[in-house]
C-alpha cells in the first residue's frame, strides 16, 4: 500500500534516510521493516528563521514496490517521414525535435555553431585570450546558452505545459533523478554537455539530421510562404539549401542576425521590454551566513547538511522593478559576447555549487522613454541600444573581454574604486566608474535597488561584493509576432518562431516546452 506524507524535519534528520523510515513508520503505526520503499516527491529548505527546517513530500510503500516513475518515450524511425527544418539546437529546437519525432516527422536540426564538446575550446579562448568566436561561444552552438550557463530548470511556467515531461527527458539522457524533486532543479554545467550529446544521439538514431556549423543566411519565401533556408557551412565556406513547407525557428535571443535578417526581408517583428544591468558577486560564504542566519564561523558546519545559499531580491525603485536574475550560488562570472567588441555576462555554477563566489544578475526593465535614441532603427531599436551598452563596457574595459567594474558600496556612493576583491570572472576585471557609464534609468535605479536589498538582507550590501559589467542578454529584445491558436508567424505561412528568441519563453524549461508545442502545432497542421 502506498501512503503520501509530508515531514518537516531538520537539516539533519533529512540527510539520515534510516530516521526518515523510522518517523514514517512512527506516522503510519507499522514498522520500519514493512517500509519497502520511500520515495522523495519534493524537497524544499524553509529557511526563513535561524530553525532552518527541510519540507519533504514522500510516497511511502508498505509491503509494496514502486512502479517506475517514467513513462519511457519510445521514438519511432522518422527517416522516411515528412521534413521539418529547425533552427537552432538550443533547449526549444532540441525539445522541438524530440516531439517532432513523437508526432512522425524529420526534424532536420541546424546549427550554426559547433558540437558541444568542440564549443569548449572556444570558451577557453574568450576567458584566457579574449578572442571572441562569432559563432561559437557561450550563447552559440549545440545546446544553446544554457548548457555552459549551468541548466537552472527552476521555471512558473507550469500553465504552459508538461513540465515534468521536461524533466524525465532530462533523466532519461543522464540527468539527476533528483531533478525531479528538488524544488528549485539544477543540473550543473559539468553535467549538460553529456546530457545533451545524449539527445542529440536520440534525434539522429531516430533518423533525424543534425548539421553544426551550417549558419542559415536566408529565407526562402515564396508568397508569404515559407519553403526552406539557404546556409553557408562555417568549415567550407560552401553553400547550401534545406527545403521545408515547416520551419520552426528557435535561434535564442542573441541570434541578432536573424533578427537584421527579419527586418531587411519586411518579415513583421516587434519590440519588446528586456532588462539590463550588471552582475554582483559576494563571497558565497557570506551568502550563506545571511540566509542560513549564523555567523561565517558557522557556515562550514551548515554546509555539511545545506546547499549554498541562493537568493532572490526584488524592490519596485521610481516605477520599475530592480531584481535579481540568474543567481548562481558557488558560481562563476562568464564572458558571454557574441561578437567582438562587445562584453557582456552571465553566471554559471557547477553541479556541486562549490565555488567561493555567489553571484546575480541583478538587472532593471527597460521602457520605449530608454530607446528615445535609437528610435530610428524601429523593432531593432532595443537590440541598437544593448549593443551600445555592451560597447561601453568594452571600451570601459580596455578594449578587451576585461570586464569595468566596481565594490558595490563605491557604486552606490559614486567613488571609483582604488581596488578591487578577488573575482571569478576569468578574463579579469578593471576598475571602472560604472555609476557614471550607465544610463541613468539604470544606474540610478541599482544604486537605489542595492541599498535597498542591503535592508532586506542585512550584510548583502558591502563593499566585499564586486558588481561587473554588463549584464544585457536576460532575455530577447525582439518578439516575432505568431498567431495564438496556430503558432505560426502572422505574415509567412510555415514559420514558428519559437523559444526565448522568439519571445516566448524565459529559461531553459519554458523554451523546451515552448519547442513542444510548436511541434505539437506543426502536427495538427497535418
Amino acid at each position: 500500500m502506498k501512503h503520501e506524507l509530508n515531514l518537516v524535519l531538520s537539516p539533519e534528520e533529512a540527510a539520515n534516510d534510516d530516521l526518515i523510515k523510522s518517523i514514517a513508520a512512527q506516522q503510519l503505526f507499522s514498522s520500519p521493516k514493512n517500509i519497502t520503499a520511500i520515495r522523495i516527491l519534493k524537497r524544499s529548505i524553509d529557511a526563513r528563521s535561524r530553525n532552518i527546517k527541510i519540507n519533504l513530500k514522500l510516497d511511502v510503500y508498505i509491503n509494496e514496490q514502486p512502479i517506475s516513475l517514467f513513462k519511457k518515450i519510445n521514438y519511432p524511425d522518422v527517416s522516411l517521414k515528412k521534413s521539418v527544418i529547425v533552427i537552432g539546437s538550443g533547449p526549444a529546437g532540441i525539445f522541438s525535435a524530440l516531439q517532432l519525432i513523437e508526432n512522425g516527422f524529420k526534424p532536420i536540426v541546424i546549427e550554426r555553431g559547433k558540437n558541444v564538446k568542440d564549443r569548449r575550446r572556444d570558451l577557453a579562448a574568450i576567458n584566457k585570450e579574449h578572442l571572441v568566436n562569432p559563432n561559437s561561444n557561450y550563447c552559440f552552438g549545440e545546446g544553446g546558452a544554457g548548457t555552459y550557463s549551468d541548466g537552472k530548470l527552476y521555471t512558473r511556467s507550469t500553465k504552459r505545459g508538461d513540465v515534468s515531461k521536461v524533466l524525465e527527458i532530462f533523466v532519461a539522457h543522464g540527468a539527476d533523478e533528483n531533478i525531479l524533486i528538488e524544488a528549485h532543479p539544477h543540473i550543473g554545467t559539468n553535467k549538460l554537455p553529456n546530457i545533451i550529446e545524449s539527445i542529440r544521439q536520440t534525434i539522429i538514431n531516430s533518423g533525424g539530421e543534425v548539421h553544426f556549423n551550417t549558419h542559415v543566411i536566408d529565407l526562402i519565401i515564396k508568397e508569404n510562404s515559407i519553403k526552406g533556408v539557404i546556409c553557408t557551412n562555417l568549415e567550407t565556406n560552401t553553400s547550401s539549401e534545406f527545403t521545408a513547407d515547416s520551419i520552426i525557428l528557435a535561434t535564442g535571443h542573441s541570434a541578432r542576425d536573424i533578427f537584421e535578417l527579419l527586418y531587411k526581408k519586411n518579415i513583421i517583428i516587434e519590440s519588446k521590454t528586456f532588462a539590463m544591468g550588471v552582475r554582483v558577486e559576494h563571497p558565497q560564504v557570506l551568502i550563506d551566513a545571511l540566509q542560513y542566519h549564523c555567523t561565517i564561523s558557522e557556515v562550514e558546519k551548515k554546509r555539511d547538511y545545506l546547499p549554498a545559499a541562493s537568493y532572490s531580491l526584488v524592490h519596485q525603485v521610481l516605477g520599475r522593478g530592480v531584481y535579481s536574475f540568474c543567481m548562481c550560488p558557488g558560481g562563476i562570472i562568464a564572458p558571454c559576447a557574441t561578437a567582438p567588441g562587445e562584453i557582456v555576462t552571465n553566471g554559471w555554477s557547477p553541479s556541486k555549487r562549490n565555488n567561493p563566489f555567489a553571484n546575480s544578475g541583478i538587472v532593471v526593465t527597460t521602457e520605449d522613454v530608454d530607446l528615445k535614441d535609437f528610435q530610428q532603427f524601429g523593432p531593432l531599436a532595443g537590440l541598437r541600444y544593448q549593443q551600445a551598452l555592451e560597447t561601453m563596457a568594452w571600451t570601459a574595459g580596455g578594449k578587451t573581454q576585461t570586464a569595468p567594474a566596481q565594490r558595490l558600496v563605491d557604486f552606490t556612493t559614486n567613488k571609483l574604486s582604488s581596488t578591487l576583491p578577488d573575482t571569478s570572472y576569468q578574463p579579469g576585471v578593471g576598475s571602472a566608474p560604472l555609476h557614471q557609464l550607465l544610463p541613468e534609468a539604470i544606474g540610478k535605479r541599482l544604486q537605489a535597488g542595492f541599498i535597498e536589498f542591503g535592508k532586506k538582507m542585512r550584510g548583502y550590501y558591502t563593499n566585499e561584493a564586486v558588481i561587473v559589467g554588463v549584464e544585457s542578454r536576460t532575455s530577447s529584445p525582439i518578439r516575432i509576432p505568431r498567431d495564438a491558436e496556430t503558432l505560426q508567424h502572422i505574415q509567412i505561412k510555415g514559420l514558428y518562431p519559437c523559444g526565448e528568441g522568439a519571445g516566448y519563453a524565459g529559461g531553459i524549461v519554458s523554451a523546451a516546452i515552448d519547442g513542444q508545442k510548436c511541434a505539437d502545432a506543426i502536427a495538427n497542421t497535418f
